[in-house]
Parts: structure tokens; C-alpha cells; sequence
């Protein structure tokens, strides 16, 4: 009798998170205050911030929404770490995952903005959501 092993087949056409990645220019030490973030987020005009510890590795990913509390508080954004408020931190992706099983994790977690670490943790990249069902709803069936 032969038996054979399972193969793994990748859902979503054999896409990768590696595929639909892109860069992230704008991060932010986890020692910085929520002050500090607000005028990045605010200045740079974009949604989210990696944040990074003291090591360089992903510690998570902050939001203009998710700081949007902090707003009606001016002197606490002034003293208050990014570390010690409530942001996105992992698990995250990894470039290897499979795709269509990133678009279903992110849609459990409800993300719009998913960080994309190596396997020491250290930050290559984002992963969104629109950008991964955009890549799976035109990617040729494998």
C-alpha cells in the first residue's frame, strides 16, 4: 500500500502576502508620545503609524481613529507613551502566508492595515486589505 503526504496547496492562486505588500515609510518608536504621533499622522496626512521598540522590531500600528480619544485630552497626549494606549499589535502577517488566508484574517480582525514582519519581527512592509482582495479578485485560477 502507498501512502502519500498531504500536499499543501496555497489558496488564492498561489498569491503571497510577499505579492501585495507595500513598504511603509512612516513608523514611530513605541517610546514616543501620542503628541508626537498626532503630528505625524496629521502632518504626513496618512491613517495608520508602524510602531517600533526599542529593539527596531514591530511592536504594532496605530491609527488616527484609534488616537482619536486622545485628541479631547491635550495634556495626556503629551505625557502618554504609544505604548501605553490601546493600538493594533500582533501576531502579524508574514511575507509566506498565502494570501487569500491574510484577506480572511484580516476580515476576522476586522483590519484595514495589517504590519508585515520577517521572522525576527523586524518591520518589511503593510499589508491592506483592499489591496489583497484587489490582487485575489484578478489573480488567475492556479
Amino acid at each position: 500500500m502507498t501512502t502519500h503526504s498531504p500536499q499543501f496547496v496555497r489558496p488564492g492562486h498561489g498569491l503571497t502576502v510577499a505579492d501585495a505588500m507595500v513598504p511603509c515609510d512612516y513608523q514611530i518608536a513605541d517610546d514616543n508620545t501620542v503628541d508626537q504621533a498626532i503630528a505625524i499622522l496629521r502632518g504626513a496626512d496618512i491613517e495608520y503609524l508602524l510602531v517600533r521598540d526599542h529593539d527596531g522590531r514591530c511592536e504594532g500600528l496605530v491609527t488616527r481613529t484609534g488616537l482619536h480619544p486622545s485628541l479631547d485630552l491635550p495634556l495626556c497626549t503629551e505625557r502618554t507613551a504609544i505604548s501605553a494606549t490601546s493600538h493594533q499589535r500582533g501576531p502579524f502577517a508574514w511575507p509566506t502566508m498565502g494570501l487569500a488566508l491574510a484577506a480572511i484574517a484580516m476580515r476576522v480582525k476586522h483590519l484595514a492595515v495589517w504590519p508585515v514582519v520577517d521572522e525576527d519581527g523586524y518591520i518589511l512592509g503593510v499589508l491592506t486589505a483592499d489591496r489583497a482582495t484587489g490582487l485575489l479578485a484578478v489573480a488567475p485560477a492556479s
